[in-house]
């Protein structure tokens, strides 16, 4: 695969982080006082609210790493973790094309 493909891989998942986020951004509005939900009801709706923006929260952060790779795909070193020189391998950089740790040291 080369770096084209690659960066086509990552051009789609940032596609679908950003929708991802939007979708998170629309569930996170707050809940109005005056809608007749119920306490129990209320208090699940916040708790849900609370969930979201925790996940909006690791949708932002991986997004910006993907941009990081993006810009990074193109560079002679791209796929390998310079603190160790270690290659990322290719299955890693398609699953998890945020990663900017090789195997060993992502553990």
């Amino acid at each position: 695969m080369d770096n084209t493909e690659i960066r086509l891989h990552i051009e789609k998942e940032i596609a679908k982080t950003e929708k991802q986020i939007l979708d998170y951004k629309e569930s996170t509005e707050p809940v109005a006082p005056d809608d007749s939900i119920g306490r129990i009801s209320r208090m699940d709706a916040i708790n849900n609210k609370s969930v979201v923006e925790a996940a909006l929260r690791q949708a932002e952060d991986k997004l910006e790493k993907l941009k990081y790779v993006l810009n990074k795909v193109d560079n002679s070193d791209f796929g390998f973790y310079a603190p160790c020189n270690q290659p990322i391998p290719l299955g890693r950089i398609l699953i998890r094309p945020e990663s900017l740790y090789c195997v060993n040291c992502a553990r």
